[in-house]
């Protein structure tokens, strides 16, 4: 009997250690650390659309939809500063969607934060897991679509960087493109004020995070954030 209730101990504890953690969930390492869980997997308690216009999409796969949410950003109703960012994210085929971090003006989200591309399109500086219209992300770590990803977005002042599937694909200092309407490529960004290139160092180093509907379904689930000095 002893050894059958040893047995059935251990395994319990086996159990306990490789079980995944469950979605929408904070584990209690990401509590004691003070990570947030920005999303219940229930409703979009905390979300709001950058227009003010109700949220129309429903919850799926306890899974925030962001395809005709009635809004064009997704947008958690708190700004950040320095942050770390972790979710899951499953497109459709095709998608084109973005994680927009750091928006000053949620009347103008495109010219005033910046976009991570979520997208089933590679290699670009509009392909999956670029800084969008800026840098193309390092390597091509997505599964594709159908599949969850996960990103992990560190942003400290001007420094950003962004892990994909646990690969590092963009480590960027903002503060090096001093230039209105620099880019890694030839040609200005699509950033502008008043109709004028904007430098990137320049842009605020606080603001809204949210996702993007671009006419494509994408799933955004176990969306966390851990506030940094």
């Amino acid at each position: 009997m002893k050894h059958i209730i040893a047995f059935i101990f251990a395994f319990c504890v086996c159990a306990s250690i490789t079980a995944p953690a469950q979605d929408n969930k904070l584990t209690r390492a990401e509590k004691k650390a003070g990570w947030q869980l920005l999303f219940n997997g229930k409703d979009y308690t905390g979300w709001i659309n950058n227009n003010g216009k109700p949220i129309a999409a429903a919850v799926e796969e306890n899974s925030m939809q962001t395809y005709r949410c009635g809004g064009y950003i997704l947008t958690y109703n708190k700004p950040f500063g320095n942050f770390i960012l972790k979710c899951d994210v499953k497109m459709s085929e095709p998608c084109n969607s973005g994680i927009f971090l750091r928006m000053s003006d949620l009347n103008d989200p495109v010219n005033t934060g910046f976009e991570i591309q979520i997208a089933t399109e590679n290699g670009s500086v509009h392909g999956h897991g670029a800084l969008y219209d800026v840098r193309q992300a390092s390597e091509n770590a997505g599964k594709g679509a159908g599949q969850w990803d996960h990103f992990e977005i560190k942003f400290v002042g001007p420094k950003l960087n962004v892990q994909l599937n646990g690969k590092q694909i963009l480590d960027v200092n903002l503060d090096e493109y001093s230039e209105p309407g620099k880019r890694d490529i030839g040609g200005n960004h699509k950033f502008s004020l008043n109709g004028k290139p904007r430098a990137l160092k320049d842009f605020a180093r606080i603001g809204y995070i949210g996702f993007q509907d671009h006419d494509h379904k994408c799933w955004y689930k176990n969306v966390k954030l851990l506030p940094l000095p």
